[in-house]
């Protein structure tokens, strides 16, 4: 199912959209994140509206819109002021810290001169809060870049998505921009030779009449047979925890989490399991 967005198809989502939230400052936080601790959050995204080249329907921040001529990226200058100003406070203020986290209204790479910022931060990082990570939440689609893949690099936690190793579950949930193909993604993945940590968000529900369930022994075979691949250092698993973009969404629970994260186990894959 070809899930790349037209107007038509967008008006369609909308009468079915949830409350969602977008970022509305460059810096937030600190927040206590599950996966990564006392993180604070970097947006290198617009403050009034999602950027993305995925419209994922489980997506904190609601539904990507269509692409505009000047999207309003924060300016890199800016970014880093704010960044060192913050740190600056918080460590006056003996505030702990595990993670600066470049994540926000969509997917971080697509600002023109992420390389430049993630240098930088890490610059700012080692002279105010060394113990601190520097992490990266991706969707990896911009990674065929060889700059993005050298920044990404750089991070101390790269933190990509693979949510399904189906074509067509991956179409339905994350919804790509034009000219995705999966076999594309997974090749991109394959480039950082293990450095990196897979994330996947496990759920089942219905989109568009559809029903979704990437838990399946079948999804679940083709995710691990990916990550054979693939090869990351670890996986991350998790389930919906936050409002989602689209109605008709759900949880799974603990148990089945961990029954997922065993069979990763099982392929000699380290697992962080997220209830």
């Amino acid at each position: 199912m070809d899930c790349v967005l037209s107007y038509e198809v967008k008006c369609y989502l909308c009468i079915f959209s949830m409350p969602t939230f977008l970022f509305d400052k460059i810096i937030f936080g600190p927040v206590w994140s599950r996966r990564l601790g006392e993180s604070l959050g970097i947006n290198l995204l617009p403050v009034n509206r999602k950027a993305c080249t995925f419209n994922c329907i489980y997506c904190e921040c609601g539904l990507t819109p269509a692409a505009v001529a000047q999207p309003g990226f924060p300016e890199a200058k800016k970014v880093l002021e704010l960044l060192e100003e913050k740190l600056t406070k918080m460590k006056a203020e003996n505030q702990y810290l595990n993670s600066i986290t470049f994540a926000g209204n969509g997917e971080p790479t697509l600002h023109p001169q992420f390389p430049l910022i993630i240098e930088e931060s890490i610059g700012i990082r080692n002279k105010l809060y060394p113990k601190a990570n520097i992490t990266v939440l991706s969707n990896a689609t911009t990674s065929s870049n060889p700059r993005i893949i050298e920044a990404l690099l750089k991070a101390d936690l790269n933190i990509l998505k693979l949510d399904s190793a189906v074509e067509e579950t991956v179409k339905l949930i994350n919804c790509p921009a034009a000219g995705f193909h999966l076999r594309d993604l997974i090749n991109t993945l394959r480039l950082f030779k293990g450095n990196l940590i897979i994330q996947t968000l496990f759920f089942r529900g219905h989109f568009k009449g559809v029903s979704i369930d990437n838990t399946s022994e079948a999804e679940v075979s083709a995710w691990i047979a990916a990550l054979n691949e693939i090869k990351p250092e670890s996986v991350m698993i998790y389930s919906l925890a936050r409002d989602t973009a689209v109605e008709g969404l759900e949880a799974i629970g603990f148990e089945e989490l961990n029954a997922i994260a065993e069979k990763a186990e099982k392929s000699g894959f380290r697992t962080q399991v997220t209830p």
